[in-house]
């Protein structure tokens, strides 16, 4: 399963809203195929598998991450590929958690004399299909915040500078969660103190990447700013205000071929959580916030993050003047602070991650 589930992660970040999934092949101990969900609308990782030997396999075993689909969407149900093939044996990684289709596929093989086997790795399954499983229950994507910090807690000096708080391997790290995400969101302010591309690079160079989405309540961000550049690459959102009036600079951009989202405010900011059900009708089914720390500040106390992975450098800025992780008020009582659960604690080079999720 593990095999089949490292061959699922190639299809991260394109497959939305459907699942990245990965499937093997095996008679014995030998490996027969291998295949993957490359994108929405192509062949599911099943049939991708069962292409590559003609659609026969008599007598084979199949390893797929998840329950395989027994309805018709953009591509004809899995089951009858799996049938029509000869193969005697699934093996499940998890169920689907789609109340609509949840245990068809499973039950179907069943009924036709497949032996079928479920919750193979389960657990791992299950953290692979986090921002699916949330997206199929809610229709809003699976948020994840990340940031990087000194060990005195600082996202950047008080001038705003904060290239470079981590390591270079840890940044290239951050371009593989790019690349495997739907969605990368920043705010106006990392948009105006640093000009990222927020573009995903492999090996030095841009590659496609998510929808790049700006929070940017009236629209300060300069024309020439990069993430309005490489669109053939990666696009771009910029959200504002529902009653925003600067019609020349949004004609400007939308020529460009930059969607210029309207949202509903909150003391004058936009309002994050209206936010995640337009971006969740989008088909963004998982997001990754990078900053800053107004918006980290705002999807906290909204309580709309669903993990974190924060980058620790062995780097103090020798003061108390530094930009925090979040703006805004905090918790008066630290019995209040937000606690995390199912901690992984990676070094990074120099750099230690800490990824974890809310408790409760």
């Amino acid at each position: 399963m593990r095999l089949a589930l490292r061959q699922a992660r190639k299809g991260l970040g394109r497959t939305s809203p459907n699942p990245a999934v990965g499937a093997v092949i095996v008679r014995g101990e030998e490996v027969l195929a291998k295949g993957y969900h490359q994108r929405a609308g192509a062949p599911h990782a099943e049939v991708d598998a069962l292409d590559k030997l003609g659609g026969k396999a008599p007598g084979a075993t199949m390893y797929v991450t998840l329950e395989p689909c027994n309805h018709y969407g953009r591509t004809p149900p899995c089951t009858e590929a799996i049938l029509q093939s000869g193969i005697r044996r699934v093996v499940i990684g998890m169920p689907d958690p789609n109340p609509a289709v949840k245990g068809g596929g499973a039950g179907y093989l069943r009924s036709k004399g497949l032996e079928v086997i479920t919750g193979v790795l389960d657990q791992e399954c299950r953290r692979f299909y986090e921002a699916y499983t949330k997206f199929v229950k809610t229709s809003r994507p699976f948020v994840t915040l990340k940031s990087a910090l000194t060990l005195d807690g600082w996202t950047a000096t008080r001038k705003k500078d904060s290239k470079w708080i981590t390591s270079e391997r840890s940044r290239r790290l951050v371009h593989s969660l790019r690349a495997q995400s739907d969605g990368i969101m920043v705010g106006v302010g990392t948009v105006l103190a640093d000009d990222p591309s927020l573009t995903a690079r492999k090996g030095g160079r841009p590659g496609p990447g998510p929808t790049r989405i700006i929070v940017d309540t009236r629209l300060r961000s300069p024309l020439n700013s990069k993430v309005f550049q490489d669109l053939a690459l990666s696009s771009t959102v910029v959200v504002v205000a529902d009653e925003l009036k600067k019609p020349k600079k949004i004609q400007i951009l939308e020529a460009r071929g930059v969607k210029v989202l309207r949202c509903p405010t909150k003391d004058a900011r936009i309002d994050l959580t209206p936010l995640m059900d337009i971006l969740g009708n989008m088909n963004i089914m998982s997001l990754l916030v990078e900053g800053g720390a107004r918006i980290a500040g705002s999807l906290l106390r909204a309580g709309l993050v669903d993990k974190f992975m924060i980058f620790l450098a062995p780097k103090l800025l020798l003061g108390g003047d530094g930009i925090p992780m979040a703006h805004g008020p905090g918790v008066l009582q630290m019995e209040r602070a937000l606690l995390l659960k199912d901690l992984k604690i990676k070094v990074v080079d120099r750099d230690v991650l800490v990824t974890g999720y809310p408790e409760g």
